[in-house]
Protein backbone atom coordinates (compact mmCIF):
# COMPACT_ATOMS: atom_id res chain seq x y z
CA UNK A 1 0.00 0.00 0.00
CA UNK A 2 1.03 3.73 -0.47
CA UNK A 3 0.76 4.15 3.50
CA UNK A 4 4.21 2.30 3.55
CA UNK A 5 6.26 4.45 1.81
CA UNK A 6 5.65 6.85 4.76
CA UNK A 7 7.56 4.33 6.97
CA UNK A 8 10.48 3.67 4.13
CA UNK A 9 10.84 7.55 2.80
CA UNK A 10 8.96 10.27 4.58
CA UNK A 11 10.27 13.10 2.32
CA UNK A 12 9.06 11.21 -0.80
CA UNK A 13 5.47 10.17 0.84
CA UNK A 14 5.14 13.93 1.54
CA UNK A 15 6.29 15.35 -1.52
CA UNK A 16 4.50 12.49 -3.82
CA UNK A 17 1.01 13.23 -1.72
CA UNK A 18 1.34 17.09 -2.67
CA UNK A 19 2.13 16.27 -6.17
CA UNK A 20 -0.47 14.32 -6.63
CA UNK A 21 -2.99 16.80 -4.64
CA UNK A 22 -1.86 19.93 -7.03
CA UNK A 23 -2.10 17.89 -9.85
CA UNK A 24 -5.76 16.55 -9.22
CA UNK A 25 -6.96 20.22 -7.85
CA UNK A 26 -5.14 21.66 -10.61
CA UNK A 27 -7.32 19.38 -13.27
CA UNK A 28 -10.69 20.07 -11.13
CA UNK A 29 -9.84 24.05 -10.91
CA UNK A 30 -9.46 24.01 -14.73
CA UNK A 31 -12.87 22.60 -15.32
CA UNK A 32 -14.96 25.20 -13.18
CA UNK A 33 -13.08 28.07 -14.59
CA UNK A 34 -13.66 26.85 -18.22
CA UNK A 35 -17.20 26.36 -17.42
CA UNK A 36 -17.20 29.82 -15.92
CA UNK A 37 -15.76 30.84 -19.32
CA UNK A 38 -18.12 29.07 -21.24
CA UNK A 39 -21.36 30.66 -19.37
CA UNK A 40 -21.93 27.90 -16.62
CA UNK A 41 -21.84 29.23 -13.41
CA UNK A 42 -22.81 25.73 -11.60
CA UNK A 43 -19.29 24.87 -10.36
CA UNK A 44 -18.27 28.65 -9.81
CA UNK A 45 -21.57 29.19 -7.59
CA UNK A 46 -20.57 25.94 -5.78
CA UNK A 47 -17.06 27.19 -4.18
CA UNK A 48 -15.19 25.27 -6.90
CA UNK A 49 -12.89 28.03 -8.00
CA UNK A 50 -10.36 26.94 -5.68
CA UNK A 51 -7.43 25.01 -5.05
CA UNK A 52 -8.68 23.66 -1.75
CA UNK A 53 -8.31 19.54 -1.98
CA UNK A 54 -10.99 19.23 0.37
CA UNK A 55 -13.53 21.29 -2.04
CA UNK A 56 -12.17 18.88 -5.20
CA UNK A 57 -11.65 15.44 -4.07
CA UNK A 58 -13.44 15.35 -0.34
CA UNK A 59 -11.96 13.39 2.54
CA UNK A 60 -13.13 10.07 1.49
CA UNK A 61 -10.80 11.04 -1.57
CA UNK A 62 -7.90 12.15 0.23
CA UNK A 63 -7.97 9.35 2.79
CA UNK A 64 -7.96 6.74 -0.13
CA UNK A 65 -4.78 8.53 -1.58
CA UNK A 66 -2.65 8.52 1.75
CA UNK A 67 -3.56 4.85 2.75
CA UNK A 68 -3.69 3.04 -1.45
CA UNK A 69 -2.35 5.68 -3.33
CA UNK A 70 -5.89 5.99 -5.48
CA UNK A 71 -8.09 9.44 -5.26
CA UNK A 72 -9.89 10.94 -7.14
CA UNK A 73 -11.75 14.81 -8.44
CA UNK A 74 -15.07 15.97 -9.12
CA UNK A 75 -16.32 19.35 -10.32
CA UNK A 76 -20.46 19.60 -10.95
CA UNK A 77 -21.17 20.92 -14.55
CA UNK A 78 -24.60 21.75 -15.95
CA UNK A 79 -24.50 20.84 -19.71
CA UNK A 80 -27.95 22.73 -20.03
CA UNK A 81 -25.94 25.91 -19.82
CA UNK A 82 -23.78 24.77 -22.32
CA UNK A 83 -26.25 25.21 -25.45
CA UNK A 84 -23.15 23.71 -28.07
CA UNK A 85 -21.36 20.66 -28.20
CA UNK A 86 -17.76 22.86 -28.62
CA UNK A 87 -18.20 24.22 -25.45
CA UNK A 88 -19.04 21.35 -23.78
CA UNK A 89 -15.88 19.61 -25.23
CA UNK A 90 -14.11 22.33 -24.46
CA UNK A 91 -15.45 22.09 -20.62
CA UNK A 92 -14.60 18.30 -20.83
CA UNK A 93 -10.84 18.79 -21.94
CA UNK A 94 -10.03 21.36 -19.82
CA UNK A 95 -8.26 19.16 -17.10
CA UNK A 96 -6.24 16.83 -19.24
CA UNK A 97 -4.94 19.85 -21.13
CA UNK A 98 -3.91 21.00 -17.89
CA UNK A 99 -2.34 18.15 -16.85
CA UNK A 100 -0.52 18.13 -20.30
CA UNK A 101 0.71 21.64 -19.40
CA UNK A 102 2.21 20.38 -15.72
CA UNK A 103 4.02 17.78 -17.29
CA UNK A 104 5.97 19.93 -19.29
CA UNK A 105 6.32 22.73 -17.23
CA UNK A 106 7.67 20.02 -14.71
CA UNK A 107 9.98 18.26 -17.45
CA UNK A 108 11.16 21.94 -18.09
CA UNK A 109 12.27 22.56 -14.31
CA UNK A 110 13.24 18.93 -13.61
CA UNK A 111 15.85 19.76 -16.91
CA UNK A 112 16.60 22.95 -15.17
CA UNK A 113 17.18 21.55 -11.59
CA UNK A 114 19.50 19.20 -13.59
CA UNK A 115 21.61 22.02 -15.04
CA UNK A 116 22.04 24.52 -12.55
CA UNK A 117 22.13 22.08 -9.45
CA UNK A 118 22.68 19.01 -10.34
CA UNK A 119 24.21 17.83 -7.04
CA UNK A 120 20.05 17.70 -5.80
CA UNK A 121 18.95 14.54 -7.30
CA UNK A 122 15.69 14.65 -4.81
CA UNK A 123 14.51 17.75 -6.20
CA UNK A 124 15.12 16.55 -9.83
CA UNK A 125 13.67 13.01 -9.10
CA UNK A 126 10.34 14.59 -8.03
CA UNK A 127 9.73 16.86 -10.86
CA UNK A 128 9.97 14.52 -12.97
CA UNK A 129 7.79 12.39 -10.65
CA UNK A 130 5.58 15.12 -11.18
CA UNK A 131 5.72 15.08 -15.11
CA UNK A 132 5.45 11.07 -15.47
CA UNK A 133 2.23 11.58 -12.69
CA UNK A 134 0.53 13.89 -14.97
CA UNK A 135 1.49 12.28 -18.17
CA UNK A 136 -0.89 9.51 -16.06
CA UNK A 137 -4.03 11.72 -14.60
CA UNK A 138 -4.19 12.21 -18.87
CA UNK A 139 -4.28 9.10 -19.92
CA UNK A 140 -6.77 7.72 -17.25
CA UNK A 141 -9.17 10.98 -17.72
CA UNK A 142 -9.06 10.36 -21.62
CA UNK A 143 -10.49 6.65 -21.31
CA UNK A 144 -14.13 6.44 -22.61
CA UNK A 145 -16.03 5.55 -19.81
CA UNK A 146 -18.15 7.27 -17.51
CA UNK A 147 -15.95 8.99 -14.53
CA UNK A 148 -13.35 10.44 -16.90
CA UNK A 149 -13.22 13.21 -19.04
CA UNK A 150 -13.04 11.22 -22.47
CA UNK A 151 -16.69 9.48 -21.73
CA UNK A 152 -17.82 13.10 -21.95
CA UNK A 153 -15.95 13.47 -25.37
CA UNK A 154 -17.36 10.86 -26.24
CA UNK A 155 -21.12 10.87 -25.01
CA UNK A 156 -21.18 14.11 -27.53
CA UNK A 157 -20.95 11.37 -30.82
CA UNK A 158 -22.35 8.65 -29.21
CA UNK A 159 -25.18 9.34 -27.22
CA UNK A 160 -25.74 6.33 -24.90
CA UNK A 161 -29.67 6.48 -24.34
CA UNK A 162 -30.48 2.93 -23.58
CA UNK A 163 -30.24 1.95 -19.83
CA UNK A 164 -27.89 -1.45 -21.20
CA UNK A 165 -25.35 0.92 -22.88
CA UNK A 166 -25.37 2.92 -19.54
CA UNK A 167 -24.69 0.18 -17.36
CA UNK A 168 -22.29 -1.68 -19.81
CA UNK A 169 -20.23 1.68 -19.44
CA UNK A 170 -20.52 1.63 -15.46
CA UNK A 171 -19.08 -2.18 -15.21
CA UNK A 172 -16.23 -1.17 -17.29
CA UNK A 173 -15.56 2.10 -15.26
CA UNK A 174 -15.68 -0.24 -12.07
CA UNK A 175 -13.27 -2.97 -13.34
CA UNK A 176 -10.86 -0.12 -14.53
CA UNK A 177 -10.85 1.13 -10.67
CA UNK A 178 -10.46 -2.18 -9.29
CA UNK A 179 -7.49 -2.95 -11.93
CA UNK A 180 -5.57 0.18 -11.06
CA UNK A 181 -6.12 -0.49 -7.26
CA UNK A 182 -4.79 -4.14 -7.36
CA UNK A 183 -1.54 -2.88 -9.55
CA UNK A 184 -0.56 0.60 -8.33
CA UNK A 185 2.74 -0.73 -6.66
CA UNK A 186 3.54 -1.98 -10.25
CA UNK A 187 2.52 2.05 -11.71
CA UNK A 188 4.76 3.38 -8.70
CA UNK A 189 7.56 1.11 -9.76
CA UNK A 190 7.10 1.79 -13.40
CA UNK A 191 7.29 5.38 -12.78
CA UNK A 192 10.49 5.28 -10.57
CA UNK A 193 12.34 3.16 -13.40
CA UNK A 194 11.07 5.89 -15.74
CA UNK A 195 12.12 8.73 -13.79
CA UNK A 196 15.49 6.98 -13.30
CA UNK A 197 15.48 7.23 -17.05
CA UNK A 198 15.09 10.17 -17.42
CA UNK A 199 16.95 11.67 -14.97
CA UNK A 200 20.16 9.79 -16.67
CA UNK A 201 18.77 11.00 -20.31
CA UNK A 202 18.64 14.58 -19.18
CA UNK A 203 22.08 14.20 -17.39
CA UNK A 204 23.46 13.39 -20.46
CA UNK A 205 21.75 16.09 -22.32
CA UNK A 206 23.42 18.53 -19.57
CA UNK A 207 27.08 17.00 -20.51
CA UNK A 208 26.63 17.41 -24.21
CA UNK A 209 26.04 21.32 -23.90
Amino acid sequence: MFISLLFKDPRTFATILLLVIFSVCSHEFMHAWIALKMGDSTAADRGYLTMNPFRHMGIFSLVMLIFLGVTWGQVPVNPSNLPTRKKRIAVALAGVSTNAALAIIFTFLGFLVISLSPENIFAARMLLYGAILNIVLLVINLLPVPGFDGYRVLIEFLKFNNRKSRESANIIFFVIMLTLFFFIDKIFAAAETLIGFMLRLLISIRGSL
